[in-house]
């Protein structure tokens, strides 16, 4: 049950990372200028969080490569509150990594038996 349900949280962190990362990528460009990061940082962590989104699917076939990609995608969901809130972004910004931070730490907890 607990396995299926850190399966779910998994494709929903995969789908959301592909769809803001490849679709939305304009507002992305955006975003990362209003924090006042450069280019090589909004390359680097895009790259990041999808190679970690597809390790988190290939997951569901080799448990062994959840947990870490689950931290450290929660690390980069965190990271995010913290530039929504450096720059004063409205509340409603912050919603989705608030709420895929959320399905990693879920992620994370089930994988460490804690669930």
């Amino acid at each position: 049950m607990m396995e299926n349900l850190s399966y779910i949280a998994q494709l929903i962190i995969a789908i959301s990372i592909v769809i803001v990362w490849v679709f939305r990528y304009d507002n992305i460009i955006l975003e990362f200028k209003q924090y006042g990061l450069s280019n090589f940082i909004r390359v680097s962590v895009g790259s990041l969080k999808i190679v970690l989104a597809t390790l988190l699917v290939v997951g569901i076939w080799y448990n062994s490569l959840i947990l870490i990609p689950a931290m450290m995608m929660g690390f980069l969901m965190l990271s995010a509150q913290y530039f929504h809130f450096k720059v004063q972004n409205p509340i409603p910004k912050y919603v989705p990594s608030f709420l895929l931070l959320l399905l990693c730490i879920l992620i994370s907890l089930i994988r460490l038996k804690v669930l």
